[in-house]
């Protein structure tokens, strides 16, 4: 057998061999500090999910909402996979922050990293966008309007905020048009978009390697080989969030709240936490002053590498990079545990 498959797939196994015992820095046996496979590892928890949902999802309003109470209390263990999708959708975004961070803190981004910086600075953005879509697509009075609010937002978005907003609607006001669009976002352009970026985010980190650091109490220059020590490492996370999301699908199933009702405009309605803070500058700001802010903050996280390479050449002892990021850190929690508390 081995034999035969040697000759029929020609692959050097001394390769192999060398790709996977590549030595990774000791530091990383501390799972905490690698949280960048966490949300790879929930991304194919949530595509191998969404694929059986499709199975039973119809993309057309008032069906759409029906179609997901079908799933949520007829079909066989629907409500589970639903649930589960929901929770690695949540936890996704919320280990994308932490890395995010923990990248930040460390100084990770500086050269000759910028570039993958700029990479999980567009993962974090699809991410979220996979969390709107997703949440739209039930067409609840949620779902229908925060799209509506989200167009509303598009719409003032400098020079081309109008035909975005029209592309998002799928015409001039939200309608049927915009589930089919939301449909073919969340199951065909974001996941396609999501890989591409993932594989130059791997790519990148192959070519540099891993960021050098050392704890106080670990040797200089030690490592340890990537197979099999790191991948049981993951292995184990991977088998641990199965483990969570399936004890969070249990004990916090995924609800569904009353049907749009595009005639009624619900007195008390809020996004999902994930943009509280988005929704709490809406009120502070106004809609044009919001969007102006929102999308300046987007543009200074994903060139910081630049701009802070340009103030350390100036100021080589700078630590100005730790204090944005505290204030920054400080200002999204806090309008999220304002806009959380808040009526």
């Amino acid at each position: 057998m081995a034999g035969w498959w040697r000759k029929h797939v020609p692959i050097n196994d001394e390769a192999i061999r060398h790709f996977t015992s590549e030595p990774v820095p000791y530091h990383l046996r501390r799972w905490w500090w690698c949280l960048g496979g966490t949300p790879a590892y929930l991304f194919l928890v949530m595509a191998t999910t969404g694929i059986l949902l499709t199975f039973y999802y119809v993309p057309r309003p008032p069906d759409a909402y029906y179609s997901v109470q079908r799933i949520t209390q007829e079909i066989p263990f629907g409500w589970f996979i639903r649930s589960v999708h929901r929770w690695a959708a949540n936890l996704m975004i919320v280990t994308v922050i932490l890395h995010m961070m923990r990248v930040y803190f460390t100084g990770a981004y500086r050269c000759p990293r910028e570039l993958n910086w700029m990479v999980g600075t567009g993962l974090l953005a699809t991410t979220l966008i996979f969390g709107f879509t997703g949440y739209s697509l039930i067409y609840e009075q949620l779902s229908y309007w925060g799209v509506t609010v989200a167009a509303n937002l598009t719409e003032h978005v400098p020079v081309l905020g109008e035909w975005l907003a029209r592309f998002l609607r799928g015409g001039t006001q939200v309608g049927p048009t915009t589930w089919t669009r939301l449909y073919v976002l969340h199951i065909g352009v974001l996941p396609t978009l999501m890989t591409i970026l993932l594989l130059l985010h791997f790519t990148f980190i192959r070519l540099h390697g891993v960021t050098p650091y050392r704890f106080p109490d670990e040797p200089e220059g030690k490592t340890y080989p990537f197979f099999p020590d790191h991948f049981l490492t993951e292995m184990a996370i991977g088998v641990f969030l199965m483990f969570l999301l399936t004890c969070l699908a249990i004990i916090f199933p995924a609800r569904l709240g009353p049907m749009a009702d595009p005639l009624v405009t619900p007195e008390h309605i809020k996004p999902e936490w994930y943009f509280y803070f988005t929704f709490r500058l809406l009120k502070l700001m106004g809609l044009t002053w919001a969007v102006l802010t929102l999308g300046f903050l987007f543009f200074v996280c994903l060139l910081w590498p630049f701009i802070d390479a340009a103030i350390r050449k100036y100021w080589p002892e700078s630590e100005l990079s730790v204090y944005v990021g505290v204030v920054a850190v400080v200002a999204l929690c806090g309008l999220t545990v304002w806009e959380a508390v808040a009526g």
